[in-house]
């Protein structure tokens, strides 16, 4: 039998990271590992330190204490080496409007030292891979959303970064373009590419993260693949309906049932909800009351891991 190979060195490595601005603490005791050629997400809500992590991975801010190391470099010693090795796509667009998407990733192309023939064939690499070539040379100012956004991916890679960093990238676009968007990271990640991406969208996190950190308040809560983490905290099946607590009371007199509410929503998670389903359809009297069962999902990880209360023997 041959030797097993050596462990890779991840992407990136965090170790004991702190952030303060002032009084405020961004991020708190923050250990992260992102292995090479995955998609990694940072989920949490808004204020949890999801972009102050991701800032401080591409070197624009300093960590209060500890290291962020990309590539093995330590970030804050070297931040130019280490970004000319990755793309960030932040939440705004940065784009010349009155431009077109090929004259725009023409002079990003010069920032990055590409010239002559080169530059012209990762134009039009990206102008396809983006699916960008019948808008490309339309003005920025007259492209839709979701336009925009592929040109904001595009001009990140027009370098081929080993790292691409996304923060939000499909906020506010409608479900096909996201789809499409969704292909290309999926792509890149089977180049051997590594992805760094935040989002408010879990089932976007579900789909398309190999694993994912949930943060709130700036620490880190949780980690892992998204159906580990699912099978780990909470069950296989939710069952979802409105309910007053007293009702919640006399119905889940069992104590072991995990539960989420929120307001008159209540959530209930197990193995196996159908026993739970015939004991309310029992006490209600056959009343009818609309239910929901499907598979727990990593909102539910979220919802459970950032503060929403959880019932039983979490």
């Amino acid at each position: 039998m041959s030797a097993a190979e050596p462990a890779k060195e991840p992407t990136i490595r965090a170790r004991g990271v702190h952030k303060h601005f002032g009084a405020r603490h961004a991020v708190r005791a923050l250990d992260l590992d992102v292995p090479q050629g995955v998609c990694f997400g940072l989920l949490g809500p808004n204020g949890a330190g999801k972009t102050t992590a991701l800032r401080m991975v591409y070197g624009v801010t300093r960590p209060t204490a500890g290291t962020v190391e990309v590539f093995g470099i330590d970030v804050a010693r070297s931040p130019r080496k280490v970004r000319a090795r990755l793309g960030v796509t932040l939440q705004d667009n940065v784009q010349i409007e009155a431009l077109s998407p090929r004259d725009n990733l023409k002079i990003f192309a010069r920032h990055h030292l590409l010239t002559g023939t080169a530059r012209e064939r990762r134009v039009e690499e990206l102008l396809d891979f983006l699916e960008l070539r019948s808008h490309a040379d339309v003005p920025v100012v007259a492209l839709s959303g979701g336009y925009r956004r592929r040109l904001a991916i595009a001009m990140s890679l027009i370098h081929d970064p080993e790292l691409l960093v996304l923060d939000e990238p499909t906020t506010g676009l409608d479900p096909a373009v996201r789809l499409a968007l969704w292909a290309r990271v999926r792509e890149l990640r089977a180049r051997g590419r590594t992805v760094l991406l935040t989002t408010h969208y879990m089932d976007e996190a579900e789909r398309l993260c190999d694993r994912v950190l949930i943060l709130c308040e700036g620490r880190a809560i949780c980690e892992g693949a998204p159906r580990a983490l699912i099978a780990e905290r909470l069950a296989r099946e939710a069952l979802e309906l409105d309910c007053t607590p007293e009702e919640e009371a006399r119905w889940l007199a069992d104590e072991s049932w995990k539960r989420l509410r929120s307001g008159r929503r209540l959530v209930v998670y197990g193995d196996s909800v159908a026993p739970l389903v015939a004991r309310l359809r029992a006490q209600d009297g056959g009343d009818g009351r609309p239910l929901v069962v499907r598979p727990a999902n990593l909102e539910d990880v979220f919802l459970a891991a950032t503060g929403t209360s959880l019932g039983g023997d979490a």
